[in-house]
Parts: C-alpha cells; structure tokens; sequence
C-alpha cells in the first residue's frame, strides 16, 4: 500500500508516541508502519477489516487506535505542532460532517457528538484555522449547533493574537467582547439586522478563504468527509491525526 510519512514528517512525531526507547512497557517497533496503519485508515474511509495485510493484523492495529485515542496520545501529536502556530490572525468557521447511517443502530457508552441537521445524522467540526491555514484548535458538536456556541471555547486562551476573522455568523456581542478582551481586532462582517453599524476590514477579510482550503483539503481523507466513528473520541483522533499530517507536509 502507498505510504505516506517522509523521513524528516517521522522524525519529528516519533518522540511523541507510546513504545520508545525508555519508555515502560513493550518498546514500538513497529511504531511508524502502525502511524501508516491509521493514516491509510483515515485517507481511504475503509472498514478496519479491509486494512492491507501489510500493515499487520486489522484487529491489532484497531484496538491499539482505540487505546491511543482514550490515551490522548493522536491529540498530543496534534497540540505539540500546533505550538508554532502562527496567530497573526486567527480564522473561524465550522464544517458539517455527514453520519454514515450505520451508526443509528450501534450502541456505545460515551460522548458522540452527534445530533440531527437537515441531512440528517450529522457532526459539526468547530474550528479555528492560524494565519497559515493550519487548524489550530477545533471541537466537534452536533450537526444542528449553532457556530457561535463553540467560537469563544476555540480562542479562549490563546496569545499574541491580531485578528480573529470570520462570516456573519459570528457577529455576537459576546464574542466581540471576547476579541476586544484579547487586545485582537474582530474581522467580522455585520448582520444585516444589526441596529449599531459597525466597520470591519474588507482587505483582512478576503483571506478567510484559508479555513474554506483547510475544510477541503482535510476532506480529502475519506474518513473525515464521512464520520463512521460512533465514539468523538475516536473522531477527534482522526481529526487530530490528519492535520498532525496536514502539519508536517
């Protein structure tokens, strides 16, 4: 099966995986073809049954995914890259990801993220995308949220931040005080109903079309465009996985 980590995209993740040298326990030797295992998984949207028998056995390879992603191990790849995020500006918006109709009969104890859209079963992937068009942060919600509910959650905390842009969606008092609050300047056109006018930058604002190519390029995996996962936390591993990846290309 074609792989897809570089040398140099290895050598910056391998510190940050379970299994290494020191660490208790059985070492992973086979740490990077496993990372391959998920990142196939992720790319192709298969069931775990279909994983190439190169890759080792699908039940393995399953389980141990399934104890990394309860373990945090996929969203510490994630948060240590998102370290050099550049926060010059900082882009809002969320995507909505459409539920494979197989997860209505599936009973799981534990958080789903999951709710009812129009389309039906759905998720909703909140995210908050750096000045270079890499996520940053996101949560994940059910497909009829609202995206205001989850945008002061993706800023709370973050440093040196310029300017926070996003579409009219966005324009609540309460995220606005958020912004000023940061010493950042809100890029947010207004609502048509809005009674106060209020300017924002029309040239900033042109350059909210990096979280548009991020949504489009993180779909290209099929597991991301398709939610099979009945669990977030295995979702959220995915996510994190995938723009791990998305990071180091």
């Amino acid at each position: 099966p074609r792989l897809l980590l570089r040398d140099d995209q290895w050598e910056r993740i391998e510190p940050l995986l379970h299994g290494k040298a020191g660490d208790r326990g059985r070492t992973g030797a086979d740490n990077r073809l496993f990372v391959e295992a998920v990142l196939w998984m992720a790319r192709t949207g298969a069931p775990w049954r279909d994983l190439p028998p190169a890759f080792g056995p699908w039940n393995s390879a399953f389980r141990r995914f399934s104890r990394w992603a309860d373990k945090g191990v996929w969203q510490t790849i994630f948060a240590t890259l998102c370290e050099e995020a550049d926060f010059e500006e900082v882009f809002l918006d969320s995507t909505i990801v459409r539920a494979t109709s197989m997860l209505r009969g599936i009973k799981k104890n534990g958080e789903q993220g999951l709710g009812r859209s129009r389309g039906g079963l759905s998720t909703k992937i909140h995210a908050a995308v750096d000045a270079l068009g890499n996520l940053a942060r996101f949560r994940l919600t059910g497909g009829e949220r609202h995206d205001i509910t989850e945008a002061a959650n993706l800023i709370d905390g973050m440093q040196n931040v310029g300017a926070v842009v996003a579409d009219k969606a966005f324009d609540a008092a309460s995220l606005l005080e958020c912004i000023e609050t940061m010493n950042a300047t809100a890029v947010i056109p207004p609502r048509a109903n809005r009674k106060e006018v209020r300017s924002y930058d029309a040239h900033v604002y042109k350059s909210r079309n990096l979280i548009e190519r991020f949504f489009a390029r993180i779909k290209q995996f099929r597991r991301i465009a398709t939610r099979y996962d009945k669990l977030a936390v295995r979702f959220e591993a995915f996510i994190s996985i995938t723009a791990a990846y998305i990071w180091l290309a």
